[in-house]
């Protein structure tokens, strides 16, 4: 069995990952690492971890080689709507903090890297429709910046170095827990406020058309890719998705359920960076090469985010 390690455990995608990791692979085989002191979640699981700043190149390397790491799976990144609040901080955890990941996983001669990317590394110039696989990708974000940075860097090493890097451009990622600083995240606040107060302010235009995806089409995406035979991939970046929608549809499927909800619209600086992103993905490379096939249509997300954050809220709808 392979050992994995995985850096910003404690992010959105981190808090569900590891688990399902310690399901997937066993709890041995584990490492989540992160900048925190160990949480009560982690600790009920029994996990292995351990602290750690991305940026700190030799305290990586010291954990890959004490654990004998195979895998590493590098999630620590500041995400779109944190990193236009701080560019500077962005540049450092998303630039540096990969550039440690890739020369630690060369130097270990790691059997393979994987670090996701994100449609914020699409911008105004790219098709908005059915974005492609393969198109212009000249984002305005610094958060999108960093991700061509990752893509373009992992290809490089791949094709210098033979090193075996893997990406997906994760769409917006929805799921019960609170997410942690991107544009995507009124997807999420939108059901937490539903519940509580029975209305919600959004920071987007009413009209604003993204991709989306479930938390558990998420997992899979990243186990389905993650295992997947080397022969068969013949792109190193890959569009992933499970559906598309704008926040009045959004509230319109939520008001099927609690009549009294009411939503009003402030667009801020975040309506401006998803305006820029595409509109929905064109996923066919992922299908076609590694089998891609999310699971979760609109209305299934609908309802399984209002049962998992009224479990979480402890309220019935």
């Amino acid at each position: 069995m392979k050992r994995y390690l995985v850096t910003g455990s404690y992010g959105q995608i981190g808090m569900d990952l590891i688990p399902a990791m310690l399901k997937r692979y066993g709890k041995e085989n584990v490492i989540a690492t992160g900048r925190k002191k160990i949480n009560p979640v982690f600790k009920e699981l029994d996990v292995i971890y351990r602290r750690l700043d991305i940026r700190d190149q030799y305290g990586l390397r010291s954990l890959l080689v004490e654990y004998d790491v195979d895998v590493l799976i590098h999630n620590a990144s500041v995400l779109s709507a944190t990193g236009e609040r701080n560019p500077q901080l962005a540049h450092s955890i998303n630039f540096e903090g990969f550039y440690n990941a890739l020369e630690a996983t060369r130097e270990l001669n790691l059997e393979q890297l994987f670090a996701p990317s994100s449609i914020a590394a699409f911008g105004p110039t790219t098709p908005l429709v059915n974005t492609p696989n393969t198109t212009i990708m000249e984002p305005t974000s610094i958060y999108g910046i960093s991700k061509v940075y990752v893509e373009l860097m992992g290809n490089y090493y791949n094709q210098k170095y033979d090193l075996n890097f893997r990406s997906l451009r994760y769409p917006g990622v929805l799921s019960p827990e609170e997410p942690g600083g991107g544009t995507t995240d009124y997807a999420i606040w939108i059901f937490y406020e539903a519940l509580k107060n029975k209305k919600y302010e959004c920071f987007l235009g009413s009209d604003v058309r993204l991709p989306m995806m479930m938390m558990s089409d998420c997992l899979k995406s990243t186990f389905d890719l993650i295992e997947a035979p080397e022969d068969k991939l013949q792109h190193r970046a890959y569009n992933v998705t499970g559906m598309s929608f704008t926040p009045e549809e959004l509230a319109n499927a939520i008001k099927e359920y609690i009549s009294d909800f009411e939503i009003t619209y402030k667009p801020d600086f975040r309506d401006a960076i998803a305006r820029s992103w595409p509109q929905s993905l064109d996923d066919s490379v992922a299908r076609e090469e590694w089998g891609w096939d999310p699971e979760f249509p609109f209305d299934k997300m609908v309802i399984e985010m209002l049962d998992g954050v009224s479990k979480k809220l402890g309220i019935s709808y």
